[in-house]
This record gives structure tokens, C-alpha cells and sequence, in this order.
């Protein structure tokens, strides 16, 4: 086991590149790619780096230099031949050849595309343009690099005993933590953490830690450089980023409003069993299964990512039962902002209703908090979103106010044209 406090104090961090390889990403993204290659191959879209925790001044406190320096690093990558046939040959949601020979091939040839990095105050405005399914590969490795840039910055300025003690502290915390899941009943719980991670060590410290204490209700990671390596599952499906490229290639209002299904219509033709999980919340999560297809109630599941999740879990029931289906036989994934007390609420309240899975991220890989002065290594929210496809900007509504994006007027069309009412703000955890 890796000694992290030793290796961050001897080497400042040198021979530990913040990404190390292409699959040093979500699952979810390799399986978008591939469909988005074999759907929407031409498509330009650009992503942009969006801070929501303007009180944290990355520009401050992240050098330029050695955030190119990472980012080129990035660009230099390639797949390894062990991650290609890991990718070709190994078995993912019970399924051989997941990855089609000819997607496997280019992304065997691919490097990443170049990036816009420029200052603006305190904050960094960072940019990738170009086709869609090279350029969405930026997302995951762009955060994590930013989210370790500012963790290194203070630990830069601790002393060897100090960081041993922070990172024993830290350990700590992750075991009681699992210690208190150890306590709940048929628990499936998989690591969610990787684009707001402390760092890559750690991430696959805490996978090793919750592999060895949880046993068998602990179902994978969503990391695919970790899974490989540790030989655990690989856990994903799809985001918002479909959707919101999808709606906003539509021509018109009556194409917008189904684009959120053509979407689900493309993934139900590649996959099946427990890839068909919905994601209903990128323009409202009740408007969106009461004007959904027949079709779609008999997916396996959803995932529910914004809003209070209690009661988007309790909608999804209702639909199902609307629907003429089971909800005993679905399954709900829990993903946003979650914690032990939350995955224990959450827990209690559905199990036996519906099976319950939980994708626990940044409070997993990333929970530093208090542990430091002026607390600043608290996670933040930071995210990289596609902001524009084809030159029209892209919209997120969601079912928290507070995650919405995307220019006034055409947050305020998308509002119409998926009538979505008045909303309840939650705060953005993470």
C-alpha cells in the first residue's frame, strides 16, 4: 500500500502525474463516447470549465504554468496495449466486447485535442472545442486536474509530520465512515469520486479501503484506470451531457421536446439490463416520465442526481405504478451530494420499495474537511459542462434551480417548452 504522506512530502509530486492515462476517467464517459461516435460523429461542441464555488480563487491559488504543464501531459497520452485489451476482452455488465472493434480502433489512435486556457480575475477560463466525442474525454481529466492542483498548493506548505498526520486523520474518517455502512442491510454502494477527488492515490486508497470493508456491498468504481488495476467492477451508465447536446441541436420547440427521448431511443438500441438506467432530471424529473414513452418504464432503473432525492425517488414510484410496472423490481441509484447519514436516511426510508444502489462521490474521495486551517481543503463545486453544439448554446434546468445553466432567455424557452413550474433551491453540496 502506497504510503501517500511520504510520497507527497519526497518528491513534491513529480513523478506523479495528476491523469496517467486515458482511462484514468468515468466508465460512463468511455460508453457515451462510443455512442456519440457511432450517433453524432459530426457534431462540434465545446466544453467549459464552471465554478460554482466562486469563493475559492483558482487562478490564486493554482500556478499557470504547472496547470499547462498537467494539461499537456494529458495530451500526450495514449492507450496502453494492456488498457486496450482490458477494454476489448474484459466482461462489463455481464456483457463481452462492450466496446465495438471499430470505436476500440480510433480510440487506440486518439490523443486529446488542444485547450483554451486563459486567466480572468481570479478564476481560469478553460475551454475545449472540436468533435464530440473527442473533446467530452476533457471533462473528467480537467477537474480532477484542477481539484488536485489546489489540494497540492496546501499541502506544498505542510511539513512531513504534519502530512502524516493529516492523511491519518483522513484514513480514519473514511473507515468510521464504513464502519457505519458495515451496519446497513443489503447495502450496494459503488465509488462515484473520481472528477472531484482528492487525488489519484488517494481515490484508489479509499477503493482499496472500501473493497477490504465492505466485502460484496460494494459494488465497483466508476474510475476505469482503478478498476483495471484493483480488478474490481466498472460502474456507469449515462449524464446530462446527452440531453443537453441532443435538445440543443434541436431545430424547434416540438424537436427540443422530444430530444431528451431520442437520446434514451439511441442508448436503448446499444444496451440493455442495468445500462438502462434513466436520468430523467435534465429538464425535470415529473415532466419528464409523465411525457415519456411506454417503452421507457420498463428501463431497469433511474438515477436521481439533483433536487431533494426523497422525493424524485417517491415520482419515480409513482410513474412506475402509473405505468403498470414493479418498483420493487426497479432499481433507484442515489447520487448527489451523498454522505453516511444521508445513504442511511435514503436507506431506510426505499429499501423494499425499490432496490436501492448508491453512487457516493466527492465526500468519498475528496472529504478533507476541518482537517486543515481556514478549512481549505473543503471540496468545492466545480464542473465541465458542454456549453454549446453546433454553435447553440446548451441548456440544463435540472431539479435544483441552483445547477441550472445556460443563457437567460433560453433557460427561460426550455422552462416552457418542458413545463417546469416552480422549483425548490437546494444548496449545492458538491
Amino acid at each position: 500500500m502506497v504510503d501517500i504522506a511520504s510520497r507527497v512530502w519526497n518528491h513534491k509530486w513529480k513523478i506523479d502525474p495528476i491523469v496517467r492515462s486515458l482511462i484514468d476517467t468515468d466508465f460512463y464517459k468511455l460508453l457515451m463516447c462510443q455512442s456519440i461516435f457511432r450517433n453524432k460523429p459530426d457534431t462540434q461542441v465545446t466544453f467549459s470549465l464552471i465554478n460554482r464555488s466562486k469563493h475559492v480563487p483558482l487562478a490564486k491559488l493554482i500556478d499557470e504554468g504547472e496547470l499547462r504543464e498537467q494539461l499537456d501531459h494529458v495530451r500526450s497520452l495514449s492507450l496502453s496495449r494492456g488498457e486496450s485489451t482490458w477494454l476489448r476482452g474484459n466482461t462489463f455488465y455481464g456483457k463481452r466486447q462492450m466496446f465495438r472493434p471499430d470505436f476500440m480502433e480510433w480510440f487506440e489512435g486518439l490523443r486529446l485535442p488542444p485547450y483554451h486556457l486563459e486567466r480572468k480575475g481570479d478564476q481560469y477560463e478553460l475551454t475545449f472545442e472540436g468533435k464530440w466525442h473527442e473533446v467530452m474525454l476533457w471533462e473528467i481529466p480537467a477537474l480532477a486536474i484542477l481539484m488536485e492542483l489546489r489540494g497540492r498548493a496546501v499541502l506544498d506548505t505542510m511539513g512531513k509530520f504534519e502530512l502524516q498526520v493529516l492523511y491519518a486523520r483522513a484514513m480514519t474518517r473514511v473507515w468510521e465512515k464504513i464502519e457505519t455502512l458495515r451496519d446497513i442491510p443489503d447495502l450496494s454502494i459503488a465509488d462515484f469520486g473520481t472528477r472531484r477527488r482528492h487525488s489519484f492515490l488517494w481515490q484508489d486508497w479509499c477503493v482499496q479501503a472500501m473493497s477490504e470493508g465492505l466485502g460484496k456491498a460494494f459494488t465497483g468504481t466508476s474510475n476505469c484506470k482503478i478498476a483495471m488495476s484493483r480488478e474490481v467492477e466498472a460502474i456507469g451508465t449515462n449524464a446530462h451531457e446527452l440531453p443537453m447536446v441532443y435538445a440543443a441541436l434541436a431545430p424547434d420547440d416540438a424537436a427540443l421536446a422530444k430530444a431528451p427521448y431520442d437520446v434514451l431511443q439511441d442508448w436503448h438500441d446499444e444496451h440493455e439490463g442495468n445500462l438502462r438506467i434513466i436520468l430523467p432530471d435534465t429538464y425535470g424529473t415529473k415532466g419528464f416520465l409523465e411525457n415519456a414513452p411506454d417503452w421507457l418504464a420498463g428501463w431497469t432503473g433511474i438515477r436521481v442526481d439533483s433536487g431533494d432525492p426523497a422525493t424524485a425517488a417517491n415520482i419515480a414510484i409513482d410513474w412506475w405504478k402509473s405505468r403498470g410496472e414493479d418498483p420493487a423490481q426497479k432499481r433507484v441509484i442515489f447520487s448527489d451530494g451523498l454522505d453516511v447519514e444521508k445513504v442511511k436516511a435514503l436507506h431506510g426510508e426505499f429499501a423494499g420499495k425499490v432496490n436501492v444502489s448508491f453512487g457516493w462521490g466527492t465526500l468519498l474521495t475528496n472529504d478533507f474537511r476541518k482537517l486543515v486551517p481556514n478549512d481549505a481543503l473543503a471540496p468545492f463545486s466545480l464542473v465541465c459542462k458542454a456549453v454549446s453544439a453546433n454553435g447553440n448554446p446548451t441548456v440544463k434546468l435540472s431539479d435544483n434551480p441552483k445547477k441550472a445553466m445556460g443563457p437567460t432567455d433560453e433557460i427561460a424557452r426550455y422552462k416552457r417548452v418542458f413545463d417546469v413550474g416552480d422549483q425548490v433551491a437546494h444548496d449545492v453540496v458538491v
